[in-house]
């Protein structure tokens, strides 16, 4: 009797435990996403136009933290080759990186880009042994890539099976970084460059490849070719598009970055009603965690005010009115490991640094780890030579705002996206300006060869003419030192001894 009582009551719960058992579809689990993103839009207070997003403030964190650590790192740091777009070149048969991927690793037919997986092992990948390194480099905000343009996750996808829990690594690589970075104090953040796999492996579909296999799909799809026939960027469909919102969304649900980071080709015409849902829905969700965040976009994606500016590889020539930031490699080649690479000194970044938040920005500094996850020793040595010039001159850049001008000097630096190669090295007559509260910090950029700093704009009819100096410091020294103002410059008398490299600033108090 016992026992047909229990097997009357199994029988009973059999379709309740089967229904809790039973796993979304796609289909449903993209409609419970967008769903929190109209949920989310719907409470408020930011709405999805861009006249409410223009109520969008800056965080302090993010205008205080000045400096920031980006990390490309997926499955195209396995062959290593060319660049981070090696997953779109091996595809196209005019490309060197295609010849060169048919004589290592045979046909694309037989080696497609998905066989690379396996060996993206992340075998020596430790997520605090990295935080600790950025917190010593002086990063205090780091943003992972989350998705490149190769359509592999490094996060927990619900939307794809392709990603790093269930392949390669085999683990939740963001979560990891997640709470490796905010463990040592600083903001994490993360990136999607999503919108472009649109059209990033149409190569593939035009020769005999793996690219055109039905089971890959999740991965190398749609493969749509970039331009249309009358040599138009191609738009994607409604449903490309709601895949790419509810993939973004999961970011924000399971993660709670405070800064997105999004790649270019977000500014297509088809994507602006995404772009104004999501930013609403964003901005909303950070005044239910009590957290300030930030959209970082590129070319007009976002109109002034609504974001934060990104200008890849290059900088402003003058003060912005409105927080904005770099984002550029360490590589001189490419943002994701490669063999025999080229790296840029520490030197010409802490410059780079100084200028930019000079002038109301920001630099994102970016490192490509290895595929076992080590990170390349010429890269650390910058990333802590760039942490020892922070600890004594940090002062001087973090929390730091525009002065009336951002410097002086005969270098001139060109403003807009990809210049970073084109300027002359800086000089000691180069000089670059921060303000915190009554204090004035002039940056000079190199060691004057007679120990005598002169900065014309602080004569006593210059553009600092009406600031008052009471006392000059050399940060990083004790050494008093003597200084004249005149009518042509202030005039400093520089100890013997530097206290430190690359660049030496002066703090001026009343």
């Amino acid at each position: 009797m016992y026992r047909r009582h229990i097997i009357a009551a199994l029988l009973l719960l059999a379709p309740l435990l089967a229904g809790c058992s039973r796993v979304q579809t796609h289909d449903e689990r993209l409609r419970a996403l967008l769903g929190r993103v109209d949920r989310g839009v719907e409470r408020g207070p930011f709405r999805a136009s861009w006249e409410s997003l223009r109520s969008y403030q800056t965080p302090d964190w993010y205008r205080d933290a000045k400096f920031g650590i980006f990390i490309h790192w997926g499955v195209y740091s396995v062959p290593a080759y060319d660049n981070e777009w090696y997953p779109r070149n091996m595809y196209l048969e005019s490309s060197p990186v295609f010849a060169h991927h048919v004589s290592t690793y045979g046909p694309q037919i037989r080696f497609g880009y998905k066989d690379f997986i396996p060996r993206f092992t992340a075998a020596r990948f430790d997520a605090d042994q990295w935080a600790r390194l950025f917190r010593r480099a002086g990063a205090r905000y780091v943003v992972p890539v989350a998705e490149h343009h190769d359509g592999f996750s490094l996060y927990n996808n619900t939307l794809s099976a392709w990603n790093a829990v269930n392949m390669g690594p085999k683990r939740d690589v963001m979560s990891l970084l997640a709470g490796a970075i905010r463990r040592q104090g600083m903001i994490f953040g993360a990136s999607s460059h999503r919108a472009e796999h649109w059209w990033f492996f149409e190569g593939g579909a035009q020769f005999p490849s793996d690219v055109r296999e039905t089971a890959n799909a999740g991965l190398y799809g749609p493969a749509f070719p970039r331009k249309t026939g009358f040599g138009d960027e191609s738009q994607p469909t409604a449903s490309y598009l709601d895949d790419w919102l509810g993939r973004t969304a999961e970011l924000v649900e399971q993660y709670r970055p405070q800064l997105l980071w999004f790649d270019w080709w977000i500014e297509q015409p088809v994507f602006e009603p995404y772009r104004r849902r999501f930013a609403a829905y964003y901005y909303n969700r950070a005044r239910d965690w009590n957290r300030g965040v930030v959209i970082n976009y590129k070319l007009g994606a976002f109109p002034e005010q609504t974001a934060v500016l990104d200008v890849e590889r290059g900088q402003l020539d003058s003060i912005s009115a409105h927080p904005w930031q770099t984002d550029t490699s360490v590589s001189k080649r490419s943002w994701g490991y490669i063999r025999d690479d080229e790296f840029k000194t520490a030197g010409s970044l802490v410059h780079d640094l100084a200028d930019i938040v000079s002038k109301n920005g920001s630099l994102l500094l970016n490192i490509g780890p290895r595929p076992d996850g080590t990170i390349p020793e010429p890269v650390e040595r910058i990333l802590l030579d760039i942490g020892r010039w922070l600890e004594v001159n940090g002062e001087a850049i973090y929390g730091s705002r525009p002065w009336t001008v951002f410097g002086e000097g005969p270098t001139q630096v060109a403003a807009g996206s990809f210049k970073d190669a084109e300027r002359a090295a800086f000089t000691s007559e180069d000089i670059r300006f921060t303000t915190k509260g009554d204090v004035l910090y002039a940056i000079l950029l190199d060691w004057p060869g007679d120990n005598r700093a002169v900065i014309k704009s602080l004569a006593e009819n210059g553009p600092g003419a009406g600031r008052a100096i009471g006392n000059v410091e050399l940060l990083g020294s004790r050494a008093p030192l003597k200084w004249t103002r005149t009518a042509a410059a202030l005039v400093v008398e520089l100890p013997a001894e530097r206290p430190c490299s690359y660049a030496y600033a002066l703090k001026l108090s009343p």
